[in-house]
């Protein structure tokens, strides 16, 4: 990458010089060379823009706020880019609170919420278009020229429904606020700074956890996306399960890449790191190394989900037999988690506990443990009261589902997992059995065999649509999906 200019900040863009990087191969800039710069540019200004297709709903989500929060100053940023190693930072990504009230998804933005009579003014805050007259487009290292163009604030508030002003210009603006104050910590120093003698830790601590729990129940348009996260998802487990036999001539990276091309193809990005654990290191749950060999006879745990241009991800795992066929045992014990995610999907409905379909799962996964003998002579209540199938379950059996894969997590306990579902609520269902390579209260031959089965389950109206159905579960369905996409 080209390596002349030095990276300039917006809080230091206008009140000082732009910097040029201490090694760069030209000395300065020429008075000539400076003004010839500021003009014979063409106006690129964008007309008629039609608003972003979920500002409506954000509308809606920024009208829920405001009731709950009456009279009170609110601030959500964006968050600000992160460096990765010297002057490269990383792929920016907007906070989910930031991204779910205006749809924007660029760095250092934050939506401010002013009490008004009878609710808030909402106005978001962006850096505007690079400036041509100071040559920042050129000379800075997040300019125009150098990282792409941004839209103008005249742009923003036609695409996203919202005032939009110059964000350089908001820490003095609430450095000087008056009344009571709330902000989403943890993405903004600058912000935070600006808000220290203002706000307090409970009160903020207040904002992000209804933002949390607004996010339990998904709309129209949250559901559209986790389908198509979903399907995109599918056509990315599809792509690995063609080049197999590439994996095994190289690594489980061969896995991931593949998959990762889908993400980037279908969508932003992958939603979380994927897991493509082959062997015994589908007994680790969150392997995300993926430096080790795929050989056949042995199965591959992928457990990846794509995540949308608008950051709503699934999130999928899928236990695969590398050859295409599983042996008897691993049948044996793949059988096993998807009774159980059987059980566990069929519990999930309106008016269900949350807890319910890990209960229901559990049950089946304790009873085929008491079953094989692994558990002496206990009975399967017995197990369950005292936890004692968690040496191979490990797990939860799910987690809420959206804009990010563990979503809605800092939600309070009694609206969470001990709340009850309703439509709307989009969760994953993934039971799982691990049996560690040196566990030595097994059998030896079912040592490094890990099963996880994961689908996307929305609650509907009269019971559950899983929005991942279009991957084959049952085993022998696996194996003619394997067969028929490897030819």
């Amino acid at each position: 990458m080209s390596e002349e200019l030095a990276p300039e900040t917006p809080e230091t863009a206008e009140a000082e010089p732009i910097k040029q990087r201490k090694n760069g191969l030209y000395p300065g800039i020429s008075d000539e060379l400076a003004e010839n710069m500021k003009s014979g540019w063409a106006d690129t200004e964008l007309q008629g823009l039609e608003p972003i297709a979920q500002a409506s709903y954000t509308a809606v989500r920024r009208a829920a706020l405001s009731a709950r929060f009456p009279g009170e100053r609110l601030v959500i940023p964006a968050g600000n880019l992160k460096t990765r190693s010297n002057d490269t930072e990383y792929a920016f990504r907007a906070s989910t609170e930031y991204a779910y009230l205006t749809g924007d998804l660029t760095q250092d933005g934050v939506l401010v919420l002013e009490p008004s009579e009878g609710g808030h003014e909402a106005t978001v805050y962006l850096l505007p278009r690079s400036d041509r007259e100071n040559g920042e487009f050129w000379l800075d290292g997040q300019g125009e020229l150098w990282v792409g163009r941004r839209n103008s604030l005249t742009e923003a508030e036609q695409l996203l429904g919202i005032p939009a002003k110059d964000v350089r210009e908001l820490p003095a603006a609430l450095a000087e606020a008056t009344g009571p104050v709330r902000n989403v910590r943890g993405h903004d120093a600058g912000i935070e700074a600006a808000l220290t003698d203002k706000v307090t830790a409970e009160r903020d601590e207040e904002l992000r956890v209804f933002l949390s729990e607004a996010r339990l129940v998904k709309d129209a348009f949250e559901i559209a996306e986790l389908q198509k996260a979903c399907d995109a998802t599918a056509r990315g487990f599809e792509d690995v399960v063609k080049v197999l036999d590439k994996a095994e001539a190289t690594s489980e990276r061969y896995i991931e890449g593949t998959f990762f091309l889908r993400a980037r193809v279908d969508g932003n990005d992958i939603g979380y790191g994927s897991i493509c654990a082959a062997g015994p290191h589908a007994t680790t749950l969150h392997w995300v190394r993926n430096d080790g060999a795929v050989r056949s006879g042995e199965l591959l745990l992928l457990d990846a989900g794509v995540e949308t241009d608008e950051l709503y991800t699934a999130d999928v795992t899928r236990t695969l037999p590398i050859n295409g066929t599983f042996s008897p045992l691993q049948r044996k014990i793949y059988d096993a988690v998807y009774e159980a995610q059987e059980a566990g999907i069929a519990a999930v409905k309106p008016g269900a506990s949350f807890r319910d379909f890990h209960d229901a799962a559990q049950r089946v996964l304790a009873q085929k443990l008491v079953e094989w003998g692994l558990l002496g002579d206990l009975s399967v209540e017995k197990v369950l009261e005292l936890g004692l199938q968690r040496r191979w379950t490990l797990h939860g059996t799910g987690h809420m589902l959206g804009m990010d894969v563990h979503d809605c997590a800092v939600a309070r306990t009694e609206a969470y997992v001990d709340g009850t579902l309703e439509p709307g609520v989009c969760l994953t269902v993934e039971p799982g059995l691990y049996f560690q390579a040196d566990d030595l209260t097994v059998p030896e031959e079912y040592r490094g065999i890990g099963v996880r089965i994961e689908d996307d389950i929305l609650v509907t109206e009269d019971g559950n649509r899983n929005l991942s159905a279009t991957l084959p579960r049952r085993s022998d369905e696996v194996e003619a999906w394997m067969a028929r996409l490897k030819g």
